[in-house]
């Protein structure tokens, strides 16, 4: 069958297969050489692609919860959505959370998610207590920061080419609401935006919505976010009721045209330089969730997620460069979102290190190629790196500029068996073996 990630871009034939059990991984394991794990698919390139794929969805089982400690043990399979359905109305909310709920637990392990509170409490791995693995030997292994810690590193941002996550246990955070208290602040330009990240680094969650085709003086204008969560409020969690995309947009609906006029209401939707409301837990952490396939805004061909980091030293120069080459292609994203990152981790592939990253997409067509080869060098030149959960068109000689641990990361795959059985089409790419 076809197969694609959420950014439709590549498609590729291959098998999947939907295991209710681990000894059913392990056959699947142990029959497959070059197995791809597989959650829901939200990955937006090639990771999660390949010639025979493990799909976990249905491995969707809760073990235990501590509710004196906020620790879930669950299988790999459970969804972010299941968890915030069912805890949040107990009090308990993600620790991290990517922008989006539809992601199995698995699946944010294996990208080591991040979200609006890096610059304090890290990303998702970092709250991971322990795991159950299956390696490609047949073996299942238990992993925490002290057992096998190696291949813990290896496994956590690993992409799933150590092996199939079978289960985890991981800490979720006290909340005494679903409400979220929110201040939006107008910067007028990059500089007053990273100022105001600066100036408000102690806020719980922050997130920058930019206007990547603004120019000249008012160069990277954009619209910051901060969010607390209440004190006081509901503890609720709305209904799955989600906006349809029915169909493919046409191609050429997101032009030039359409996303200046787009990012220029947006910005100016926002009269006052600062303003403060209480919105829903969904709609500031998963606004984009309440449309339905909304991929296909971009038409039959897809999109291609562009996500780098930048480290903080030099960072304003290096985004400034970006920016401004984006703005002169006219190649706007319709969706450009900067965060500011923390210190990042111990695993050898995760994405975050301390500065500056920015998302963009781009409608799959010959010219973002070209924009995208140019931008590449220049993250690179800047000592940043681009992020695989997104990535679909890197070439092996950037992501090994990026990554500098991805030999160590080989070793620990050929320790505990990986070398060959597992793989994806992105890790054939990259020049993983």
């Amino acid at each position: 069958m076809e197969a694609h990630g959420w950014g439709r871009y590549p498609r590729l034939e291959g098998e999947i297969t939907y295991p209710v059990t681990s000894a059913q991984c392990v056959s699947e394991v142990m029959h497959n050489a070059g197995l791809t794990p597989q959650g829901l698919g939200r990955s937006y390139g090639d990771s999660c692609l390949g010639r025979h794929m493990l799909n976990t969805r249905y491995l969707d089982h809760y073990i235990e919860f501590d509710e004196q400690t906020g620790l879930l043990t669950c299988a790999a399979g459970v969804s972010l959505d299941d968890i915030v359905q069912t805890f949040v109305p107990k009090g308990w909310f993600l620790s991290v959370t990517p922008g989006t709920r539809f992601v199995t637990v698995g699946g944010a392990i294996a990208s080591d998610v991040h979200g609006k509170n890096h610059h304090l409490d890290g990303s998702f791995c970092d709250h991971v207590i322990q795991m159950d693995l299956l390696l490609g030997n047949g073996e299942k292994v238990s992993l925490s920061p002290t057992l096998n810690a190696d291949l813990f590193h290896a496994t956590c941002g690993g992409m799933g080419l150590t092996g199939v996550i079978l289960s985890a246990t991981f800490r979720l955070k006290s909340i005494r609401s679903s409400d979220m208290l929110t201040t939006t602040i107008k910067a007028a330009d990059i500089d007053a935006l990273l100022d105001a990240f600066e100036e408000n680094q102690d806020a719980s969650y922050s997130v920058a919505w930019i206007d990547c085709l603004a120019r000249d003086k008012n160069l990277g204008r954009s619209l910051l976010m901060l969010g607390e969560h209440a004190d006081e409020g509901p503890l609720a969690v709305k209904g799955k009721r989600r906006i349809p995309v029915p169909v493919d947009m046409p191609a050429n609906l997101l032009n030039p045209y359409t996303v200046k006029l787009f990012n220029a209401a947006y910005f100016h939707r926002i009269r006052q330089s600062r303003i403060s409301q209480v919105a829903s837990l969904e709609s500031f952490f998963y606004p984009l969730d309440t449309l339905d396939n909304w991929n296909r805004l971009y038409g039959r061909k897809g999109f291609i997620q562009y996500q780098f980091v930048l480290p903080k030293s030099g960072g304003i120069i290096g985004l400034k460069k970006i920016l401004e080459r984006i703005s002169q292609s006219g190649m706007g994203s319709f969706l450009a979102v900067l965060k500011v990152f923390g210190k990042g981790n111990n695993n050898m592939l995760s994405f975050p290190k301390q500065g500056y990253t920015l998302a963009l997409d781009f409608k799959v067509e010959p010219k973002a190629f070209e924009l995208l080869n140019g931008l590449d060098k220049l993250v690179l030149d800047e000592g940043g790196r681009l992020y695989l959960a997104k990535d679909a068109r890197m070439g092996e000689a950037a992501f090994k500029a990026g990554y500098s641990r991805w030999s160590e990361f080989e070793s620990v795959r050929e320790r505990y068996h990986a070398i060959g059985a597992f793989s994806s089409e992105q890790s054939r790419r990259l020049g993983l073996r």
